[in-house]
């Protein structure tokens, strides 16, 4: 019976998430999406929150699946399973299995889920051959807009990729769900889309020719030194890159505008290189290249920080970040110096975020509302010593009382759920 109260605190827990979810309630705490935010508050895997995520958005759209849970008769990983191929049209067949059945039968159940009808396999094979296309091009905005067909086997093979950037960036220990394929999980593929580029250009585009002939060109070695020709460059006037200079020149080497703030967030972890011109704009010299961040100070970096310094995030794949930029005189020390990723480096730039140091290298986080976040700034609410007896007695306020048959399996195989009901559950998947 406690197992189905349980079952229902859950499915209220869903609710609450599900509208703080539509109401974008994370981004006020800085966090790139709401399961991030989940797994920060409540201490769950990251993977699990997305799930809980996930579900709880698919829940508004199943009402018979959701009053069931809210009754305590199915489990959230019943409900995780159906929320994979449930639909208002077919929601009743799968709840009534779902019932009676364990979680590990409806889970089979989804696992078997198919649709559309066969086709001929040559012919398709050759309309997707023929239908494959990349476009790559600048908006009115100045983002770049990504719109292509690829085959099954590069597609899959892109995906594979985006998943494994994916991992690398986020840390990511579940499989693909639906939630991977939302607006969020755009966003994150966008940015393993960038590592997958740097990378590619770490590696090199490589000959696989042993030995060159009198016919053919020196193979290139894969080793990123040819990478130093396909640089993304951005010009940019020193005034633009103090906190009280007027903006003026920057932008891409095709032309494409970059905001002021964009600019300095660039400049702190990159290569410079300073160009002297006349008022005609003609370059009259040209410094050496140098590193805003030497590489002595990275390392020192990445063994004190070890990963994003903002709370709860902990990405290993960062910017370095200087809390007073280089360009307003600010030295690139340690004392000066934080690790953030792209996303939090992005918020204390362009987001109106403000980062300091309190006390001993403990970096402090403001956000544009004037409320700090640091870690160990949350603490969860303490609760009371019958905090069973309190859940208990809150679902049966709201009318909720389950017996200890409520949440169990009526049927213990698959040769034991009823022929009627077994079918029609057969036929909707």
């Amino acid at each position: 019976m406690l197992s189905a109260h349980i079952h229902a605190a859950t499915h209220r827990l869903l609710a609450l998430l599900a509208e703080f979810d539509r109401l974008r309630g994370w981004e006020l705490e800085g966090q790139r999406s709401c399961a991030h935010w989940l797994a920060l508050r409540t201490g769950i895997d990251l993977g699990a929150a997305r799930e809980k995520v996930r579900a709880a958005r698919c829940l508004e759209h199943l009402p018979l699946t959701s009053a069931a849970m809210a009754r305590g008769e199915v489990s959230f990983s019943q409900v995780r399973a159906l929320t994979r191929v449930a639909e208002p049209e077919n929601e009743a067949a799968l709840l009534e299995l779902a019932r009676g059945a364990t979680t590990a039968q409806l889970e089979r159940m989804v696992r078997n889920y198919k649709k559309g009808s066969r086709e001929d396999d040559a012919t398709r094979d050759r309309e997707r051959r023929a239908s494959r296309m990349v476009s790559v091009f600048p908006d009115d905005d100045g983002m770049y807009v990504i719109r292509g067909r690829l085959t099954p086997e590069t597609g899959a093979l892109l995906m594979r990729a985006l998943e494994a950037a994916g991992d690398a960036l986020f840390r990511e220990r579940s499989a693909m769900t639906v939630e991977d394929r939302e607006r969020d999980a755009s966003q994150r593929r966008a940015d393993a889309l960038g590592l997958l580029a740097e990378r590619a250009f770490a590696a090199g585009f490589g000959s696989s020719m042993p030995d060159p002939t009198p016919d053919s060109p020196q193979p290139v070695p894969i080793s990123g030194t040819r990478a130093q020709r396909y640089q993304v460059v951005l010009h940019v006037d020193a005034a633009t890159l103090m906190a009280d200079g007027e903006p003026g020149r920057a932008e891409l080497e095709d032309g494409t505008h970059v905001s002021q703030e964009t600019s300095r967030r660039i400049a702190c972890d990159a290569s410079v290189v300073r160009l002297t011109s006349d008022r005609d704009g003609s370059v009259l010299d040209a410094g050496r290249k140098t590193r805003t961040i030497p590489p002595a100070v990275r390392r020192a970096l990445n063994v004190r920080d070890r990963g994003c310094r903002f709370p709860g995030c902990g990405l290993r794949f960062t910017d370095a970040h200087h809390v007073r930029h280089w360009a307003d005189g600010g030295p690139t020390s340690l004392s000066n110096c934080l690790l953030l990723c792209q996303h939090h480096h992005t918020l204390v730039h362009e987001g109106g975020w403000r980062v300091e140091w309190w006390g001993d290298a403990r970096p402090v986080f403001i956000d544009p509302r004037g409320q700090t976040h640091f870690d160990g700034g949350w603490n969860p609410p303490r609760l009371g010593e019958n905090a069973v007896d309190a859940l208990i007695a809150e679902n049966r306020s709201r009318g909720i009382t389950p017996d200890e048959w409520t949440a169990g399996a009526r049927w213990q195989s698959e040769r034991d759920i009823p022929a009627a009901i077994y079918f029609r559950a057969c036929e909707v998947t």
